[in-house]
């Protein structure tokens, strides 16, 4: 029988690579539900391709066109974020796709766990902002969340058959476009020309958090919750050419790689067909062509952001979470051209110092932390 995919940020650079994942494998997977924000026309398209039986737009005020444009097709056409949340609970679905942007992903996500759906997890910012109630969750319902981020899923694949205790994970990272920048350069970077990464193509907010290095902050975190080690066990290493994804260091020394090319396509299908390699058409990695691979240290001086999500992760309660209502905020004001590349640290330093902290959060206790964190960041960027 096919596996039934509820695929939740359809529109996005992950679901649409996710949905070429499906193209190729049609006979192994269907498109049972998208959902999308504000892309009403790529969601139409999507829909009329895939024919699924439901389809959710995010943004009220455009269900009716969407409504309107689905018509003639026997789809399920739901608007409002309330309705992606009810949608993972269909008893059809076998696996959700959590591919949506940000804080947005966590209610989906909870409700999906909650339902027993196993999660396909490319929303970083879940674990990040409620890391241990997620995880406690996903215990509770016996529910398994598989990462999709193509550094979890190569921690993941490390990780395949082993027994033995991680000493350290190294968690590779690009350094983004402004790696070998000054402090004095990074003051004065563009917009544009923070949005050309060097290797990868993706959204333009997680292009942003991977040229400040907030992306490889929000990363440790998810990987602190997935494999279960500290901040501490975590080493950010700098690998411009991004062949190698991620390697796990063992108490006996050992270190285990996994390599591939830069696309997302081949994690999105392994979390699909766990615990099967399915076959592909991917290009090849030709390690003859690889002129050479590098490593270097991160720095945390030119990119603090980085050294915010550690020292988040160590102080945990819901400090994680004002972390990502801040960077949420700043990113968005930087899109605007409303605050510089630099000035966006300052903020959610300044935010961290402000906002509420609490120990030991409860659900509310998040939302009403993302809340204050947003208004505190919000005046500031004013």
């Amino acid at each position: 029988m096919k596996r039934k995919l509820a695929i939740l940020g359809s529109t996005g650079s992950i679901g649409t690579q996710a949905l070429d994942v499906v193209r190729e494998h049609s006979d192994k997977f269907e498109v049972y539900a998208i959902t999308a924000n504000n892309s009403l026309d790529l969601l139409i398209q999507q829909a009329r391709e895939f024919q699924p039986e439901i389809v959710v737009i995010a943004n009220d005020d455009k269900y009716p066109a969407l409504k309107e444009a689905l018509s003639d097709l026997p789809i399920k056409v739901w608007g409002g974020s309330k309705s992606i949340e009810q949608v993972v609970q269909d008893e059809a679905i076998d696996m959700v796709l959590t591919a949506m942007v940000g804080y947005s992903g966590l209610a989906p996500t909870i409700s999906a766990i909650k339902a027993k759906k196993p999660i396909a997890l490319a929303n970083k910012e879940t674990l990040v902002v409620a890391g241990e109630l997620i995880t406690s969750l996903a215990l509770e319902y016996r529910v398994p969340i598989l990462p999709v981020d193509s550094e979890h899923s190569a921690i993941f694949q490390c990780l395949n058959g082993e027994n033995s205790p991680i000493e350290k994970i190294l968690l590779t990272a690009s350094g983004g476009p402004f790696r070998t920048f000054t402090k004095d350069q990074l003051q004065k970077v563009t917009k544009k020309e923070a949005l050309k990464h060097p290797n990868w193509d993706m959204g333009a907010k997680i292009t942003i958090d991977s040229a400040t290095m907030m992306n490889k902050g929000f990363e440790m975190i998810e990987a602190k919750w997935l494999f279960d080690v500290a901040p501490s066990q975590v080493e950010v290493v700098v690998h411009p050419q991004s062949i190698i994804h991620s390697m796990v260091q063992f108490e006996d020394s050992s270190i285990i790689a996994q390599l591939g090319l830069p696309d997302m396509k081949l994690p999105i299908q392994y979390a699909f067909g766990y615990p099967n390699r399915l076959k592909s058409k991917f290009e090849r990695l030709d390690i003859f062509k690889l002129a050479t691979m590098t490593f270097e240290k991160a720095d945390t001086d030119r990119f603090r952001n980085l050294a915010f999500a550690f020292d988040a992760a160590n102080r945990g309660g819901n400090m994680p979470c004002i972390v990502n209502a801040a960077n949420e905020i700043v990113v968005d004001a930087f899109l605007k051209d409303k605050t510089g590349f630099l000035k966006m640290s300052d903020i959610i330093e300044k935010t961290m110092q402000k906002a509420t902290f609490i120990n030991k959060p409860t659900y509310d206790d998040y939302v009403q932390s993302n809340a204050e964190a947003r208004r505190i960041a919000t005046e500031m960027v004013h």
